[in-house]
Formats: structure tokens, sequence, C-alpha cells
């Protein structure tokens, strides 16, 4: 379901209107707007060929005057049997950053327009960087507002190294003096490797608690995006063993380090980091000049101070604020269903966990009871 060519003004004159492909990418790049890839054609492939995913359609939100100054693109989706919108990495506002009245009028043109097309609708998923009460925090997903953006176009390999913090280069260097350590653009033989590769992703979901998505998803990823789209880099000891691997997307001159995984011998050898430089300087030859790492930790998200830890150590600028995802809703009595519901849940795994817990303490101290009396 789609909304219709025709625009809807409101009050200040704002206007939203479907529009296909061709104008969504010749808008964007009308503005020298850099798309994420989650906004670009390559992605629909990605998303159809997904169980429970369908592109929804591709929206302009223009100013009082005509001019353009958001565009978005929707993917279906469904949590618990309930569908949403997820406008991933949206909107993407062309010029000037947004006020929280634009914000707002368009969040406004959008919930009616997709409470009137697509009534199921439960609530969208979109980005914004000015707080509002109908902003809700994210059901069973982790959300991030600060990031960290490296600068790749550099003028040689040894000159993207030297943007690094001290700590950053070190670590590298250090790595790099190790001759065991090898480094792998292995995007051409991902159907392969990836059984192997995904065993390392479930120890670092165990080691930093996060749940991996199923294998088929990455699989799926590499697949239907290509290799102009995306790459897989990989850290292997003696060109075998496998010690840490990333996935990178990659649309016009900008990238993503969507996906990335090491196994605690990786860390300790300082692999990842070595990796992370060899992906910067082949991403550059492939005609990058900024290169998001997607991620790093906030208030929002606690569990990500790791990871912004280890990412901070390649650029002295830190990490950036970015607008975060947040649920707004459509039909709010349903999703204030679904809150609790998921509530609900969480409170009884809890249990669950406190109960198994105390079990396991109980075995012990039977064990250590007859470990005693032997």
């Amino acid at each position: 379901m789609t909304l219709p060519d025709n625009a809807t003004p409101r009050a200040s004159g704002g206007t939203m209107r479907r529009i296909d492909w061709e104008t969504f990418r010749r808008i964007a790049a009308d503005a020298e707007t850099t798309l994420p890839i989650e906004q670009s054609a390559a992605w629909d492939a990605f998303d159809a060929a997904m169980d429970g995913r369908e592109p929804w359609g591709r929206l302009v939100y223009s100013a009082a005057d005509g001019t353009p100054r958001a565009l978005i693109s929707l993917t279906r989706m469904s949590v618990r049997g309930f569908p949403y919108l997820w406008a991933r990495h949206a909107p993407v506002w062309l010029g000037a950053e947004p006020t929280a009245a634009e914000e707002a009028e368009l969040r406004e043109l959008l919930v009616q327009g997709v409470r009137f097309h697509d009534p199921a609708i439960v609530f969208v998923r979109l980005h914004c960087t000015h707080p509002a009460p109908e902003l809700h925090e994210l059901l069973q997903t982790m959300a991030y507002d600060h990031t960290v953006i490296l600068n790749v176009d550099r003028a040689d390999d040894e000159a993207f190294l030297a943007s690094f913090k001290p700590r950053g280069r070190r670590d590298v260097r250090k790595a790099l003096r190790n001759t065991e350590l090898t480094y792998h653009d292995e995007t051409d033989r991902a159907e392969e490797v990836f059984g192997e590769l995904y065993q390392i992703l479930l120890e670092t979901g165990d080691r930093d608690g996060f749940h991996a998505a199923p294998e088929d998803t990455y699989r799926t990823m590499l697949r239907t995006l290509g290799p102009d789209h995306c790459r897989l880099y990989v850290a292997r000891r003696g060109g075998r063993e496998a010690l840490a691997w990333s996935i990178d997307t990659i649309w016009g001159d900008g990238a993503g380090r969507y996906y990335a995984a090491s196994t605690a011998e990786g860390r300790r050898g300082r692999a990842a980091d070595a990796l992370l430089y060899k992906e910067g300087c082949w991403l550059r030859e492939r005609g990058v000049r900024t290169w998001d790492l997607m991620g790093a930790g906030s208030e929002r998200t606690p569990e990500l101070n790791g990871v912004g830890s280890f990412k901070g150590k390649f650029t002295p600028e830190g990490t950036v604020a970015i607008p975060g995802p947040w649920d707004v809703p459509v039909r709010p009595r349903v999703y204030a269903g679904l809150v609790k519901a998921l509530e609900l849940k969480h409170r009884a795994e809890a249990g669950v966990a406190v109960v198994r817990g105390r079990i396991g303490a109980l075995r012990g101290g039977v064990d250590d009871a007859a470990t005693a009396q032997q």
C-alpha cells in the first residue's frame, strides 16, 4: 500500500506525496545528499528476499513553497504478528537540519496517510532529532543515537592510519607486526565461508549480550545487495582460522560497518583492530569517502559503551550524535497492548532466570556437600 500521488496540504503548508525510485534518487542527487543504503533501490531487493518484509513505498515531504525537505522509504515488517513500518535511517533531511515543527508535521502527515491507506499498521519506526511526547522507545530492538564516522578519503594507507588516535595506531601496528595474521576480502567466497563466520558471531553475542539474527539473514544480505554494495572482510591466523570479520555496505561514496564479530583470541591479538584498518583502505579504493562504524554508547544504549570505546580509538573526533530511531503509534491502543505484552514477557523471562539461578546454586550446594563427604 502506498500514499497517493496527490499532495496533502497542512496548516503550515507542508505536503507529502508518493514518488518512484528515480524521482527519489534525483531529488537526493539535486540536493547533493548521499542516501543511506537502506533508503536505496538496492535495499528493496534485500527486503523482498526476506520472509516477513516487503518494500512499502517512497515519499517526499516538501515545504510550503514546494521545496523538497525530506525523503523517506519504508519497509513493512511485523512484531508478534502485528504489522509496522520501518524507515531505516530516515527521514533523510535535505539541506538545513529539521526544526521540531517540521519533524512533527512530517510525522502527522505520515501517520494520517498510513492510517487511511494501510489501517492494519500499528506503528511507524523512524529517526528523529527533537523529543516529542508521541515518540516511544523501540519494541524489541536496540536503538543508538551516537556513532563513529571515519574519513577514509586520505592520500594513502599511511595517512589513514595516521588519522587514528595514538592508541588506535599502536594497536593496529602491533597486530600488523604479527606475521601469522592475514587479512582478506572474502566477498566472492561468502557462501562458502559464512558458516564458520556465523559461529564467531554467536560467540560475540554471548560475550557482549546480544542475540544474532538467523544465519540466513546475513547470507541473504550479501547475496541480494551484491558485491558492489556489500563486502565481506576476514582476519585469519595463517590464512586459515578466522579470528574476526565484518560486513560493510556501500552506497555512493558512503559505507557502513553493518556487522562485525571476533573471537576472544582475535580481540586479544588485535586482529579486529588491524582488520578495521585494512577495511578502510580497501573501501577507499572502492570510492568510499565517509565510513560509518554504526553504533556507539549513549544514554539509550549503555550496552554499546564497550563497542563505542573500541570504535573511538580510530578517530580523535570521538562519537557523533545522530537522530535516533523511535516508534510512533498509528493505532495507540494496540501499540499500548503490545508494550504491556512485551513487559510481561520480559518479567516472566527474568523470573525464570532467577529460578534457574537458585536451582543451580542449590545443586552446587548439594554437589559440594557430597564432595565433602567423600
